[in-house]
């Protein structure tokens, strides 16, 4: 595949104004799929969740999740959509092989929540309003795997495998109003935005919003007009991203690579686009379908959704504070300086780090293991640090150290084993042995050993030179595998050296 050719991102900026446009697909967090009784559930045996209607077959009626709504009508409250008196289900059709019955129920011309915004705070305190156009209900779709191939992709693969279990999971796809204003911030806004909806999503409860699980999903649409002119760009929509960093990075190729099109005299194609995470950017999908060409017609299965007042009155009281008034709280209930906040904030930590807060953790060390050594075994993994362990586990971590029967050193081991499934920091503490030896026997034995060696420390400590301590302390930590509490072995050499 030929390399795409780039404008420098400043120079791209100055020529054309971006418009952005955001699609953002929520999987629900229902016991059950949209229209029918089978689990929805991650990561169980490929078609193993599933029921007639998920498949389409012969005879079988959609049933509405009567929770799905109700999650659904929470989400468009929390986004300040109004929300319909009455809604209806629509058949979208189009084929593909994840897709059993060669239609999609979603919503069209009649969705739940419509005429929305939410505020979308930056880095450095900047408030952007995002428009939003619509959320609408629909199911999810089957997952395809892809064999054979070097890139995981339908390209050069030998055959596919199609789970149907994630078919007819419950859906909320939320739909923006062309984002103006974005400016060279364009990359950062779309980061934020998508972060916001997480943080709403999670604060609500309905969803567990792992972008690496598909729980959460982004389409990016981009397009670029000159400066001065009214009409929009030819946009293009790179689909399913599936990390925050990721949808910064992808706007900001999408940007360059329309720039450097458009000013080389060529035009955008509208299309589809796949990004790739390992090398940074997009390739072409399939050309970008219009409402038409999917035929949308009402379902004749299902009968309009018509919410009560007082449902939605009762919703609306429950809604929990907005993202950005949260995060103002919590920097000031933690007592974090705006450097520390932004570290936070700007990983996508902010509910982990809460929650380890919740689970007895200090903001200080919650804040320290999820911005610290999480985040640099994520990184070197390239995975999110949200799906690397439990803020329970990360708040048991650190009582661990603050009871005495961890060092930080051996903390860090104890995190390496909670990674990689060994269980909760207990239970690897006991399966590889890394508690702290609080024996003084054990202790003295070992500091009289490293004294053999060093036998003028003693007369130096007693001479005043306290610091002499230090290579009996390196000496006995070696020995003991880091094992040693140092503190205790330095009152130790101490009470020797005054004897």
């Amino acid at each position: 595949m030929a390399k795409d050719a780039l404008m420098d991102y400043d120079a791209a900026i100055e020529m054309f104004e971006p418009v952005l446009g955001f699609e953002v697909h929520v999987e629900l967090n229902t016991k059950t799929k949209m229209f029918s009784a089978a689990p929805n559930s991650f990561g169980r045996e490929a078609n193993s969740d599933l029921a007639p209607v998920d498949l389409g077959l012969p005879g079988s009626l959609p049933v509405v999740n009567e929770q799905a709504v109700k999650y659904s009508i929470s989400l468009g409250l929390a986004l300040g959509c109004q929300i319909a008196p009455s809604s209806r289900f629509a058949r979208k059709n189009y084929f593909y092989p994840d897709l059993g019955k060669n239609y999609q129920i979603s919503q069209y011309d009649e969705p739940i929540a419509f005429e929305g915004s939410v505020e979308v705070e930056l880095a450095d305190g900047t408030r952007v309003v995002v428009p939003i156009e619509r959320a609408h209900m629909e199911e999810d779709a089957g997952k395809l795997t892809h064999v054979g191939g070097s890139t995981g992709r339908i390209q050069g693969a030998e055959y596919s495998l199609v789970d149907y279990n994630r078919a007819g999971v419950p859906l909320v796809e939320i739909v923006t109003k062309p984002i103006y204003g974005a400016e060279h911030r364009a990359p950062e806004i779309a980061k934020a935005y998508v972060q916001t909806v997480r943080d709403i999503v999670l604060s609500l409860g309905i969803s567990d919003a792992k972008m690496e699980r598909g729980n959460l999903r982004c389409d990016a649409n981009v397009s670029l007009r000159p400066r001065g002119q009214e009409k929009l760009g030819t946009r293009t929509e790179t689909k399913n991203v599936n990390s925050m960093r990721s949808v910064e990075r992808a706007v900001r190729y999408e940007i360059q690579r329309q720039a450097a099109i458009l000013a080389a005299g060529g035009s955008i194609t509208q299309e589809t686009r796949h990004w790739h995470e390992d090398t940074g950017t997009t390739s072409p999908g399939r050309p970008k379908s219009d409402a038409d060409d999917y035929r949308y017609f009402p379902e004749p299965d299902l009968l309009p959704v018509v919410p009560s007042a007082e449902l939605i009155d009762e919703l609306r009281a429950a809604l929990p504070e907005p993202p950005a008034e949260r995060r103002r709280r919590l920097k000031a209930e933690w007592g974090f300086s705006d450097l520390e906040f932004q570290d936070v904030a700007n990983g996508g930590l902010l509910s982990e780090v809460a929650a380890t807060i919740d689970a007895g953790a200090t903001p200080a060390a919650a804040r320290k293991w999820w911005t610290g050594e999480i985040s640099r075994i994520a990184n070197a993994q390239g995975r999110e640090a949200t799906d690397l362990v439990s803020p329970a586990d990360v708040a048991s971590l650190q009582g661990l150290i603050d009871a005495g029967t961890l060092t930080d050193k051996l903390a860090r081991q104890v995190l390496e084993g909670v990674i990689l499934g060994e269980g909760t920091p207990q239970e690897v503490i006991d399966a590889r042995g890394l508690a702290v030896v609080s024996d003084d026997g054990a202790l003295i034995a070992a500091i009289d050993d490293a004294l053999a060696s060093q036998p003028d420390v003693l007369e130096k400590i007693r001479d005043g030179k306290v610091q002499a301590a230090g290579a009996v302390i390196g000496a006995v930590m070696k020995a003991m595998r880091g094992q040693a509490d140092a503190a205790r072995v330095r009152e130790l050499i101490l009470e020797r050296a005054a004897q």
